[in-house]
C-alpha cells in the first residue's frame, strides 16, 4: 500500500489522468491525498470531482479556496469570476451529487506515518497552532459546511479581518480566520498577522512578513506540514514542510508525492517525487 500527496489539480483532469497512470495507482491498494483546489482554471473541474469519487475511500481530498469558491457560487453567494471555469460543474446533470461530496471534504488532515506525523493542509498553519489545534479548528469549519447553515456561512466567509488568530474569537470571525488560514495564507508576520495581496515567492514577502512556514516558534515544527496552494513557491522537500503546488494549470507539472514509513536506521519516512507535464490552461497575470 502506497500514500501519495497531490498538490494543485485545479480542474486539470486530463493531467490527473496521467499521473495516476504515472504512479500505477490502484485504489485497492493505494491511497491518494489531494492538497485542495480539486477545481477552477483547469478544463474539466467536473470530471475531477467525478474521479475522485469514483475511487472512494481510497481519494482522500481537502478543501482549498477555489473549492470553497465554487460552493459560494453554488449557492449564489458570489458570482463567477472573470477567469473561473466551473461553467461545466455548474450545469452538469451530477451538479448535486457533485457539489455534496465536496463539501463533505476536509479542511486538514493529520496521518501517522511510521513514527511520524503528517499534516496536510491546503495553504498553511498560523505559528501558534499545534497539528492537534489544527484539525480542531478545521472541524468547525467542516461542521459548518456539512450543515443546513452553509449558505449563511458563504455569505459571511469572505474578507480578511480579522487577520490574526485568538482563541477569544467567537462566530464568524472566528471561522474566517480559520478558513483564510488554512486555504489563502502565505506570508504572516512572526506573531502570527496575516497577509493576502502578495503571492510572490518566498523571497517575495512584504516588509515585516515572512513565508508562514519560518515563523520562529512554529508550533507544527515537531510534525510535517504538506500544502499545496503556493505555485510561484513551487517543489520544495525539507524534513519539516513539503510544497506540493508546482504549476500545472499555468503549464507547469502536476506533482505527486509518494510517502512510506522509513528505515529504523534513518529518516522517518521514504519519499519519492513523481510528476507529470501539464498543458496550460491560464496564463500568468490574467
Amino acid at each position: 500500500m502506497a500514500m501519495y500527496c497531490i498538490g494543485d489539480v485545479q480542474g486539470c483532469d486530463a493531467a490527473l489522468a496521467q499521473l495516476t497512470q504515472r504512479i500505477d495507482f490502484s485504489p485497492s491498494r493505494d491511497t491518494l491525498y489531494l492538497l485542495g483546489d480539486l477545481v477552477n482554471r483547469g478544463p474539466d473541474s467536473a470530471g475531477v470531482l467525478r474521479r475522485m469519487m469514483g475511487y472512494g475511500a481510497s481519494a482522500r481530498c481537502l478543501l482549498g479556496n477555489h473549492d470553497l469558491h465554487l460552493l459560494a457560487v453554488a449557492h449564489g453567494v458570489r458570482k463567477p469570476g472573470r477567469h473561473d471555469t466551473l461553467d461545466d460543474l455548474l450545469t452538469a446533470p451530477d451538479r448535486p451529487a457533485l457539489l455534496d461530496w465536496l463539501r463533505q471534504q476536509r479542511m486538514a488532515m493529520l496521518e501517522r506515518v511510521g513514527n511520524s506525523d503528517l499534516l496536510m493542509v491546503h495553504a498553511g498553519v498560523l505559528p501558534a497552532w499545534t497539528a492537534t489545534k489544527t484539525i480542531a479548528l478545521a472541524a468547525e469549519v467542516e461542521a459548518v459546511l456539512r450543515s443546513d447553515d452553509v449558505g449563511s456561512f458563504f455569505q459571511a466567509m469572505y474578507g480578511n479581518a480579522p487577520n490574526a488568530w485568538s482563541d477569544d474569537l467567537v462566530g464568524i470571525e472566528r471561522l474566517r480566520v480559520i478558513v483564510n488560514t488554512l486555504t489563502r495564507m502565505r506570508f504572516c508576520t512572526p506573531e502570527g498577522a496575516m497577509e493576502f495581496a502578495s503571492s510572490g515567492g518566498a523571497d517575495q514577502a512584504p516588509v515585516g512578513y515572512l513565508p508562514w512556514y519560518t515563523a520562529p516558534g512554529r508550533q507544527t515544527a515537531d510534525v510535517t506540514v504538506a500544502f499545496g496552494h503556493w505555485s510561484t513557491l513551487g517543489w520544495l522537500g525539507r524534513p519539516d514542510v513539503l510544497a506540493l503546488d508546482t504549476g500545472c494549470v499555468w503549464g507547469g507539472c502536476l506533482s505527486a508525492l509518494r510517502v512510506e514509513p522509513g528505515t529504523a536506521d534513518g529518516a522517518p519516512w521514504r519519499t519519492e517525487l513523481l510528476q507529470v507535464h501539464c498543458e496550460q490552461s491560464q496564463k500568468p497575470g490574467e
